[in-house]
């Protein structure tokens, strides 16, 4: 049942990161969804599940959510503007229309990045402890 309910959480969590790019919050809450998936995969199957649902380390998502945040937050005061200063960028997409784009949303999609690797991170080494414990009590596989 977890591997069924897993995909449809993480659609989930990424509707909640992109329908709410223009408030606060969307990545943390999208990435606490996320990372709700993730913890519902490693109870179902363990460490071996886990690993096998996130084909990228944890430290890599957690450095790259970090990284795109802090550039993304501090490149408006390259131009001059305050921290965390958000610009609307529009296009015209031949099949779409009018596109829009907030740099908002890049930042939102770093915080998204580094929660996630923040979850999956926790799961990869207090895990390792929670099983542990359960074979030395005899409840390991139940």
């Amino acid at each position: 049942m977890a591997r069924l309910l897993f995909p449809p959480v993480l659609v989930l969590s990424l509707y909640l990161l992109f329908a709410g790019h223009s408030g606060t919050g969307s990545g943390f809450a999208g990435g606490l969804v996320a990372g709700q998936a993730f913890v519902l995969r490693y109870f179902a199957g363990g460490r071996a599940d886990l690993r096998a649902a996130t084909p990228v380390p944890p430290w890599l998502l957690f450095g790259l959510g970090l990284m795109l945040a802090a550039t993304v937050g501090a490149v408006p005061l390259v131009f001059g503007e305050p921290l965390l200063t958000s610009a609307v960028l529009h296009a015209e997409v031949p099949v779409l229309g009018e596109v829009e784009l907030a740099t908002s949303l890049l930042f939102e999609i770093g915080v998204y990045l580094l929660v996630v690797g923040m979850v999956l991170e926790l799961l990869r080494s207090l895990g390792v402890t929670i099983e542990y414990e359960a074979v030395q009590d005899g409840r390991a596989g139940t």
